[in-house]
Formats: C-alpha cells, structure tokens, sequence
C-alpha cells in the first residue's frame, strides 16, 4: 500500500485539503470555503465553528475524491492563515472564546499608535521580533480581546482558556494539544526571534498572561496525534507545522539564501531565505523565522501586500463586473492595455513598504472611454505592481537584485498577470508544478518528520517547475509605468492622512 502524507492548508477564505505522495505528486485536492463577518467598517472575523467545518469537510471530499483509505495516511502536515488570533476554553471540544480577529482586521490601528507615540517602544520591539506595531499582527488583536470579550482576562489569569494562532486551534482540536512553532509565533509580536521563545518583556507590554499561551517546538515534529475524530482514525501523527508563507517559501524548495518566492493569495506576499542568521530591514520589511528543522532556525525576509486576490473578489462581489474570478483573464485581455487606468487596490490599508493602515484604494485615469475590461486589467497590473515595490525594497536590504522569482498561488495561474510581472520586474518569473505550493511546504515538513524523505536534497531533486515568464517589455515603456505608480502612491500617502 502506498504512503501518503494529508496537508491541510487553513486560508482566509477557505480550507484546501492536498493529498501528497512521496513523489510529490498531488493525487487528490478538495476545498471548502466558509463565511466571512464584518462587523465594522476595518473589521475581519471568522468563526472558529466555521473554520473547523471546513477542515472537516475539506478532509473528508479529499480521502474520497482520491479514493485513498484513511490508513495510508502516514502524517499530516498544517499550514494555515498566520496572524489570524484564536481564543478558546480548554475543554475537549476547544469551544471558541468569540470570533477569531482575522489578520487583515484593523480594528487595533488606534492602540498600534499609542504605542509608537511612546519612546523607543517600536525600536525596542522590532529589535525583538524583527516586526513593527501594526495591527496587522497577533499581539494587539490578543490584547484587544482580553480587554473586550467577555471574562476573557479573568479566565486567561486562571489557566481556563488557551491563545493560539490558526494551526495552534487546529491540532488542540485534533489531538488536545496546546502547540505552535516559530514561523507563526514569530508573527505575533510576542516572540524573541533570536531565542524562538516567548518574550516575557513583551508579555508585560502587551498585558498577556503566559498561562495562555502554546509550547513552541521546531517545525518538523511530532506534536501530537488524531483522536476523536469522525473522518480520521486516531494515532496519526501530526508532525508538520507552517504558517502559510513560510510554507510556500519551503514548498518551493527554497532552501539556499537569496532564493526567493512570491504567493499571490488573498493578499500577497514575497520571502527571501537569508540564512541562519536574521536580517533587519532598512526599507520596513519584516523579519521572520522560515522554518526551524531540529535546532537550526532559517530566517526569511518578508514583504506583504494585504491586498491580491481579494481585489479580483471585490470585483466580483462588491462591483459585479465579473461573476466569477476566473473571468479576470479573458475580461482584461479584451484590451492590449489598461489606456492608462491604473488602480492602487488598498481596501485594507497598505502593508510593506509603506504601512499605511489607513489607506484606502484609488483608480485613476478613467474616462469615457474605460471599460470593465480595463478596470479588470488595471486590477491585475496593480498587483503586479505592489510585488514590484517589495521585490525593490528586498534587493535593497540584500544588497542583490533577486532572480528569477519563484510563484505560486491561485492567481499565478493567471498567465496574463505573470507576464506583465516579469515585464516589471524585467526578471524571469517561474511558476511551481504545483500550484498549491503553501500546502506542498507543509506535507514536506511531515514527511521529514516521519522520514519520508531523507533530507532537503532529495526534495530539491524532486522539485519541478511549470512555466516560464521572460520579461519583454521595454526598459523606456516600463520607467514609465512605474513612474505613474509611484505618482498614484503619492495620492494614496497624501489621502489617508487625517
């Protein structure tokens, strides 16, 4: 009977379940969606019923799908949606503590100022953690709902409830362990990331009890097994844990310094490995943990655009110009250009390099002339263009210009978008074989667990690769489309001021 490893990848907007066998070949994929809630205007949540749900169903349409029994399951690898901050009882059904605060939420932007009004408080943070205060991350979001949710602080300071980040409440409900690993605590503001352990001045600054808080261990574990579940047998190991960057940068088989990935998901988001050792940025790029194997922690170098994909969605649900996000394509290549319109799709603020959380989007250049079809590719130029602006900053820190970069993602299938990426980066852009490559990462690290694979050589060896994207754009044509971005990046900075 052949061997098999379940990745489980928890998005934002849904859960993909992949199927993996030791070629890495995917023989079986099946994804569920689940709702999304916003209560005000800034504010994203999920309920954690929903989420669970989704892993269910998702599970269970893949072992069916692929026809694969249950049994030949040997490991199960998760990766997941980082930032987003779960509270839950420690009780055996992990009953939510309220809605999870989803990562794009902005609702602590206010407490995120407060705090860089005091001196040295930002330095002194992203000195530690390699991030800035930006509502973006887990540490305020937590803070907020000890403050807010109901006996949240009194329960935290008793040991009754537990914190976690998405991959932390999922294996709690699947094995009733408490657990987490570096490239998702290193994104909640209350990590040391040159000790990978929980911070205790950091703590004191965001008014977090530790009691609440998961045991960090490597990435490539065993950290607990299945028990109790209807569309699993108990005892399969859960031995691979990766926030969903990290996991693409990994599923890429980027596994030299310098080598770099970008995802284009909901948002998007670019890493570089940079080593053993980590690198602080000069241009307000993040600094993270990739992966951590046994006792070594890689680092990465990280930019994040909080809006890709979830533009196309707007387009489709909000504006209706599309039915489908499927359609984006064949809508904008209805025009050879955008004829000018260009559109800065900051719906949740703006993340690297600018962080402007209060930003909002800006189309320009309309006239009586512009079509859907030119909003369509003006939408995916405009992402495009925002992995331009990190790629830059990135080579700045590196003091390297990156190339080729690595995709991956539901929207790198977008021929027409990868094209026009490479045209303005002026690099060759290369597309996975496997397109879900977040949900690869994460199988990869439990098959290292369980000894699947003997090491990062044998899965470098069976990496492969799609497509090709060479730039063939002039260097004249392209100094002036980035000249116009820049000129709209202005409007957008001046606008979101007070």
């Amino acid at each position: 009977m052949a061997d098999y490893i379940l990745a489980i990848d928890q998005g934002t907007t849904g859960t993909t379940a992949l199927i993996i066998d030791a070629e890495l070949a995917v023989v079986g994929k099946a994804n569920v969606e689940f709702p999304q809630h916003f209560p005000k205007p800034g504010w994203v949540e999920h309920d954690l019923g929903d989420v669970w749900n989704s892993v269910c169903k998702a599970v269970g349409k893949v072992l069916q799908q692929a026809k694969v029994n249950p049994g030949a399951i040997r490991a199960i690898g998760i990766t997941n949606q980082r930032e987003t901050t779960c509270l839950w009882h420690r009780d055996h059904e992990a009953t939510p503590v309220g809605r999870a605060i989803v990562w794009q939420d902005r609702r602590t932007a206010a407490d995120c100022a407060q705090l860089k009004m005091r001196k040295g408080i930002e330095s002194s943070v992203k000195k530690k953690t390699g991030l800035l205060l930006d509502p973006y991350f887990s540490g305020t979001k937590l803070a907020w709902m000890l403050q807010h949710y109901p006996k949240a602080r009194s329960l935290a300071q008793s040991g009754k409830i537990a914190f976690g980040t998405i991959e932390s409440f999922l294996v709690y409900k699947m094995s009733g362990k408490h657990v987490t690993e570096p490239t998702n605590a290193s994104r909640t503001l209350l990590m040391n990331l040159s000790k990978c352990q929980w911070d205790d001045d950091l703590l004191k600054l965001f008014k977090i009890p530790k009691a609440i808080l998961p045991e960090i261990y490597p990435s490539a574990v065993e950290y607990g097994k299945t028990r109790g579940m209807a569309f699993l047998p108990d005892g399969i190991p859960i031995a691979g844990l990766v926030g969903d960057q990290q996991a693409a940068l990994f599923g890429q088989a980027c596994f030299k310094p310098g080598m770099a990935k970008a995802t284009y998901g909901t948002g998007a988001f670019v890493l570089a490995n940079v080593g053993p050792k980590p690198v602080f940025s000069k241009h307000k790029l993040l600094t993270s943990v990739a992966w951590q194997l046994g006792d070594k922690p890689t680092y990465c170098i990280e930019g994040s655009a909080f809006i890709a994909g979830a533009a196309v969605q707007w387009l489709r649900d909000q504006l209706k110009i599309i039915k489908s996000s499927g359609e984006i394509e064949s809508l904008a290549r209805e025009v050879e250009s955008s004829e000018g319109v260009l559109f800065v799709p900051a719906l949740s603020g703006m993340g690297a390099p600018h962080w402007l959380p209060s930003a909002t989007g800006l189309i320009t250049g309309v006239t009586r002339g512009t079509t859907r079809a030119h909003i369509a590719r003006a939408t995916l130029e405009g992402i495009a263009f925002q992995i331009r602006e990190l790629l830059e900053a990135m080579g700045k820190d590196l003091k390297k210009r990156i190339r080729p970069l690595k995709v991956d993602g539901g929207a790198s299938m977008n021929d027409l978008l990868m094209q026009f990426q490479s045209d303005l980066l002026g690099v060759d852009v290369v597309r996975a074989q496997v397109a879900e490559t977040t949900a690869l990462g994460s199988a990869l690290m439990a098959g290292l667990a369980i000894g699947m694979w003997s090491g990062l050589g044998e899965i470098e060896k069976k990496w492969k690769p799609d497509k090709r994207f060479e730039p063939n754009m002039s260097s004249a044509d392209r100094k002036t489309k980035i000249a116009r971005w820049d000129r709209a990046m202005e409007a957008v900075e001046l606008l979101s001021k007070p």
